[in-house]
């Protein structure tokens, strides 16, 4: 890898530490004006203000930063990236009333992206999901976590997280695999959820875990869904296999989700629109970041996550897209900060640790993503924009004018 120089920074905006908070409040992050970065083999190898020392950009690629802000690279620690179809069908269902949990036990929802993902080859899900990376990329998403939940057959699940592990392996971005059998009880077990958690139990994560498809096992712990003791089992299988696990809590119903959350030891709970006070309690004493949708809400027209008593709490708070087909059709995170700050009432300096270490740390990879620190991978992003109240200010348009992967210039 060759050497990259950013100099002329205006602005470089960063939290600091490896891991979520670190006795800090989420807001406290680290601001150099007239910066510069050195990135050698993929790795920062400085910091600092002021003039670029003598012989430092010796045989550097360099990057004038034009006197821009200067992040590290964005982290979308949730998405639903690999599915077949859409579901523009059911916004006409929205808007005249049609919950979302009514649209899901009529055999729509999750269901009929179900159908549609197993009807689709690797190769068609790798594709779709591919253009959806570059826009990603574009927007300044360096890193993403992606699940499968959209097979819900053995096969079908493997395929989705042999396609994470092929885009991985291809596409600029990190992509980051979450096996999510428990989406759904898809409809061949509907008269035998028993029959469907012997099989994620007994089947599919140890697979899952054996052939290394997956990192983290998530749950949809939901009215309709999955039970909190169902949650439970589905977890402590995927512990046992080595699997880390995460969990989609109060999404829209309090029925446990966030409690479980902290006394599973989950590295992440997900969604939280609606977690009550005592599930805050547990996330906190659990160490579990909460990955916050706003763009969730917004698309369904629910309330917000209680953010504000979240870091109140001590509790880390991660922001992410949750893109997917059917409740957040965008793959857009700076959409989702501006939304963070206007509906969680979020700082901008707290949108920033919440999209990047906070991001990186749900999905286990704060030791080296998600800051732009000495040793850490040289991700960053040189904005269109003067400082951070510029960015969460200039609702919905994409200012990324620069992605550095990993020291490289990504040439769209």
């Amino acid at each position: 890898m060759a050497n990259l120089l950013v100099k002329n920074i205006g602005l470089l905006a960063t939290p600091t530490g490896s891991n979520p908070r670190r006795g800090k409040e989420q807001g406290e992050i680290t601001m150099l004006k007239n910066a510069y970065v050195l990135v050698k083999d993929g790795l920062i190898a400085a910091v600092g203000e002021g003039a670029v020392p003598a012989g430092l950009s010796d045989g550097a690629e360099v990057v004038d930063a034009e006197g821009r802000l200067v992040t590290p690279g964005l982290v979308d620690a949730h998405t639903h990236l690999i599915f077949g179809g859409w579901r523009q069908n059911e916004l006409g269902m929205k808007l005249h009333g049609v919950s979302y949990l009514e649209i899901l036990a009529q055999g729509g929802g999750i269901l009929s992206t179900v159908r549609s993902t197993r009807a689709a080859s690797e190769e068609e899900l790798t594709d779709k999901a591919a253009k959806v990376l570059d826009d990603m990329l574009r927007m300044g998403v360096t890193t993403c976590e992606a699940k499968s939940g959209y097979g819900l057959t053995p096969e079908d699940e493997y395929k989705q997280l042999r396609v994470i592990h092929r885009l991985n392996e291809t596409h600029k971005v990190e992509v980051v695999p979450t096996f999510m059998g428990a989406h759904a009880v898809p409809e061949e077990f509907k008269e035998d959820r028993e029959g469907y958690l012997r099989l994620l139990c007994e089947e599919m994560i140890p697979t899952v875990a054996r052939e290394q498809l997956a990192e983290f096992c998530d749950v949809f712990c939901e009215t309709g869904v999955f039970t909190a003791e169902e949650s439970r089992r589905i977890l402590e299988a995927a512990k046992a296999h080595g699997l880390i696990p995460k969990i989609h809590a109060d999404e829209i119903d309090p029925i446990g989700g966030s409690q479980l959350a902290g006394e599973i030891g989950a590295i992440s709970a997900e969604h939280l629109i609606v977690c009550p006070e005592a599930g805050i309690e547990s996330l906190a004493k659990g160490g579990v970041i909460a990955c916050l949708l706003p763009g969730t809400s917004f698309y369904l027209g629910a309330t917000f996550a209680p953010a504000r008593a979240m870091l109140d709490a001590g509790v880390a708070v991660a922001v992410s897209t949750d893109f997917n087909p059917g409740s957040c059709p965008s793959a857009n995170l700076q959409l989702a900060m501006n939304i963070a700050c206007l509906k969680y009432r979020l700082t901008p300096e707290e949108v920033l640790t919440a999209v990047t270490l906070n991001g990186a740390a749900a999905v286990r990879r704060a030791d080296r993503l998600g800051s732009v620190e000495v040793g850490k991978q040289g991700d960053l992003l040189v904005w269109d924009a003067p400082d951070l109240d510029y960015i969460c200010y200039r609702l919905g348009a994409n200012l990324v004018d620069t992605v550095i992967k990993q020291g490289e210039v990504v040439r769209f």
